[in-house]
Order: C-alpha cells, then sequence, then structure tokens
C-alpha cells in the first residue's frame, strides 16, 4: 500500500515539528514547509534522515507547489508569539489570509483533507467561561493582539468557504496554551520566559496581579488530540487545551520550586487586551474524540525544563 502523504506548513515551528515527528511514525511521507521566520530547522534536522522526510523552505503566502498525490494539508505556519506578532503584524496577517489561501489550494488541488490550526485567541477576552466552540468570541479588531486573533477568525472563515463551496474535507483546531521542550527561550510566551529567567536565577515577571488564569497543554498530548482530529468527521471547529486553569502567579511559583530558582517575583503592567481568563471546554473532544490531556502540569515542566537546561 503506498504511504500517506502529508504537507505540514510550519513544520519547523515547535507544534509542527512534533507533528511531522508523529506522521512518519505513523507511516506517512512528510513534506515540511517552513521560511524559518520564527521556526528553526535545528527542530526538525533530527528527521532529515528519514528517506520519508523533505524540508522545504518557502514562504506560504506564495503558491505551493507539490508533486505527485497529498493525502492531508496541516496549515500550521503562524507567527503565535505575542513577541513576534507584535513585531511582524502585516506578515501575521499574510499567512493567516494568503497562507490560508494558498494551503487550501493544494488541498483543493490534490483532494486531500485539509486541517487548520487555529488557536483560542479567536475567544480573545471571553465572556463566557470556559470556552465552548459555541462562543462566538469577544476579540477587538483594532487592538494590537487583532492582527494573530483576525488572521485566524478569518482563517476559520475562509477554511468553512472552502468546506461549503468546494467540498473540501476540512478541520479546525482551536489550540489552547502548549508547551513543551523546543520552545524558543523567550519567545515571548508565559512557559519559556519563565523557565529562562528561572534558569538564570533571575526575578519571574509576572504582569498586573499574575491573577490572568492560562491552561497549560504538554505538546504530546496536544499532537496525539491532532492525530484524532484529523482521523474524525468533525469539519467545525474542536477546542484541543488542558482544561485544568491556574493563574499566571501560581505557575511562577511552580517554575520557581522546580528549578530551585530562590528570586522573588516581580509585577509589571498588563499589556493591551490581554485576556484574563482562559480555559477550554473540551466536551466535544471528549464525546467524539476520545481525548482528554494525561500529562499533569508538573511532570511537563519538569521535561521541558530538562530541556532547557540542555540546551541554554
Amino acid at each position: 500500500m503506498p504511504k500517506k502523504v502529508a504537507v505540514v506548513t510550519g513544520g519547523a515551528g515547535f507544534i509542527g515539528s512534533y507533528l511531522c515527528e508523529r506522521l512518519l511514525r505513523e507511516g506517512c511521507k512528510v513534506f515540511c514547509l517552513d521560511n524559518l521566520i520564527t521556526g528553526s530547522a535545528s527542530n526538525v534536522e533530527h528527521l532529515e534522515s528519514n528517506k520519508d522526510f523533505e524540508f522545504l523552505r518557502h514562504n506560504v503566502t506564495e503558491p505551493i507547489l507539490i508533486k505527485g498525490k497529498v493525502n492531508y494539508v496541516f496549515h500550521f505556519a503562524s507567527l503565535a508569539s505575542p513577541e513576534d506578532y507584535l513585531r511582524f503584524p502585516i506578515q501575521t496577517l499574510k499567512v493567516g489570509s494568503l497562507g490560508t489561501h494558498n494551503s487550501l489550494g493544494l488541498a483543493k488541488n490534490k483532494k486531500a483533507i485539509f486541517m487548520l490550526a487555529s488557536t483560542s485567541e479567536v475567544y480573545g477576552d471571553p465572556h463566557v467561561h470556559p470556552q465552548p466552540e459555541s462562543y462566538w468570541g469577544n476579540v477587538n479588531p483594532v487592538g494590537v493582539r487583532g492582527c494573530y486573533d483576525e488572521s485566524k477568525r478569518f482563517a476559520e472563515a475562509l477554511t468553512m468557504a472552502y468546506h461549503r463551496v468546494h467540498k473540501i474535507d476540512t478541520r479546525i483546531v482551536r489550540i489552547f496554551n502548549t508547551y513543551g521542550p523546543r520552545m524558543r527561550m523567550q519567545d515571548g510566551r508565559v512557559v519559556p520566559n519563565l523557565i529562562y529567567q528561572a534558569l538564570h536565577n533571575k526575578p519571574l515577571t509576572v504582569y498586573g496581579k499574575g491573577l490572568q488564569t492560562r491552561s497549560f497543554c504538554y505538546i504530546d498530548d496536544l499532537v496525539e488530540g491532532i492525530l484524532r482530529l484529523i482521523g474524525s468527521k468533525l469539519n467545525l471547529p474542536v477546542n484541543l487545551g488542558n482544561p485544568g486553569e491556574f493563574t499566571i502567579l501560581k505557575l511562577a511559583r511552580i517554575v520557581n520550586k522546580l528549578t530551585g530558582n530562590s528570586s522573588r517575583i516581580i509585577f509589571k503592567p498588563l499589556p493591551e487586551d490581554d485576556p484574563k481568563q482562559r480555559q477550554p471546554d473540551i466536551s466535544l473532544a471528549r464525546s467524539i474524540l476520545k481525548w482528554e490531556p494525561g500529562i499533569k502540569l508538573e511532570d511537563g515542566l519538569r521535561r521541558t525544563i530538562t530541556w532547557f537546561k540542555s540546551n541554554i
């Protein structure tokens, strides 16, 4: 039987690299596309000896040309860190619009199943808690975070338009905070920032009073959910994340404990439009995909800290 062929945009990024790895283990041939604006070749260099893996340096805002059959298109290219999308707002909007359009065009041409990596940020600063897929969100389209939030909301709308008009078999995964090895140090997201500070015996930076909440899913759990979703028949968005909810202040204290850092926690003003709450309702994933995360926060943080120590 011929191997299934998967194209992963953003494949050298944090989540994308784990997805490439898992798809290879599942017996797929994988084309990994990345322009390396935030991804890193080092994330996939261990895969390059695999004859079923091919890295293509490519900007998905340009047309995507792949020879032969393609069974799956995973559109995971994105500037997902606040530090990145605040620095590159136009590129963020282009990868969510033009990049999604080109990725959908490839799926349409190849009659492939398409998956969009969306985000919990489509819910904005939510008035509903926890957030179910049916919630439409509370997003400021002209705020500084709008470039990321609206690029993903547009990408979801475009994906559903291709599903309805061109009958493409589509999936939309709304990814909540995910962490693990291979995250970029000081990339603007809370877990790597806190670990980096703690390992350098620096004060841990917490914004506001640290009472804003997030839910943290370990990367292995997320990728398992992604694979279950691609094998399902769910065309509408599905939340994937860990429903365990923690304040940022509690997270900082856990990181200090696990690293043995005795430095104090310092507080800085909240960034503009920073969501006060973030917790996924994963009822749909539980009932249809039979999925829920299994790795506890402290266990996942230990693995991540170990990786950071060896890569500082």
